[in-house]
């Protein structure tokens, strides 16, 4: 299978460099909204989009890829709730394992049914170890998934969660506080995860500031991804990639 995602995420990973994803639920983006967050992504220089949702009840996420696609040169990276969510004209694939929950069915299940459209699609599959961190409030994807996330203060759960995922062979392990997360993820939790593991973190929920951007950053992260906060406030995406930026060099 295609590794070219992979690679530039394990390059940047070495080199310290830290990359920024915004998150586009179809259900929220009209075609207009498209346009212009295409527009702010470009001149942020934002290195990838992240296209999904817990729960897409709109008809037209493929048409979204294509758009994307035909109207950037920014990667797109498919981040599904459910095997539905999955289409040939994206870039690559989370395959999403839920490691912070006990549900079977989004430990493996859902990836056994998936498997064969997913060979197909001929997408870069990036297997992922999923983390839910307790944001505060209460997230569609604990609701779907039957599964209580990671209290944000247990750091230690976290740890060993994330170590558990990489050396069952996940490619990346993603930490997330969720859509519309009132807490973001503490950098503390952040750092003693990325202190520990060697495959790229990815962390998102609840980054509503460029300094938080930051701050998670420093502490570990290697691509922030942002969706809620953008979506309420477009502009965002300039002053976060920023500061994102900024801070590969620190």
């Amino acid at each position: 299978m295609k590794n070219h995602i992979y690679q530039q995420l394990i390059t940047a990973r070495a080199q310290q460099k830290k990359s920024f994803a915004v998150l586009i639920d179809p259900d929220k983006t009209e075609s207009r909204d498209l346009e212009n967050l295409i527009l702010l992504g470009k001149k942020a220089k934002v290195d990838y989009w992240f296209v999904g949702g817990s729960l897409v009840v709109s008809n037209h996420l493929e048409q979204l890829v294509a758009d994307l696609k035909t109207k950037s040169d920014i990667p797109v990276i498919l981040f599904p709730g459910s095997p539905s969510q999955v289409t040939p004209k994206a870039d690559a694939l989370l395959y999403l394992s839920l490691i912070s929950g006990r549900n079977p069915e989004l430990l493996i299940g859902q990836h056994v049914l998936s498997a064969p459209a997913v060979k197909q699609s001929g997408l870069e599959i990036l297997s992922t170890g999923y983390m839910v961190i307790d944001g505060g409030a209460p997230t569609t994807v604990s609701y779907i998934s039957n599964a209580a996330p990671i209290p944000a203060n247990k750091n230690e759960i976290a740890l060993c969660t994330a170590l558990a995922g990489e050396m069952l062979g996940m490619k990346l392990i993603y930490m997330d506080a969720g859509s519309g997360a009132q807490k973001p993820i503490p950098a503390e939790m952040i750092h003693t995860v990325a202190s520990q593991i060697t495959v790229p973190l990815i962390v998102g929920g609840g980054i509503t500031t460029p300094d938080k951007a930051a701050e998670n950053c420093r502490a570990g992260a290697n691509l922030i991804v942002v969706g809620n906060a953008i979506e309420k406030d477009p502009g965002l995406i300039t002053a976060i990639g920023a500061a994102v930026k900024d801070s590969s060099s620190l």
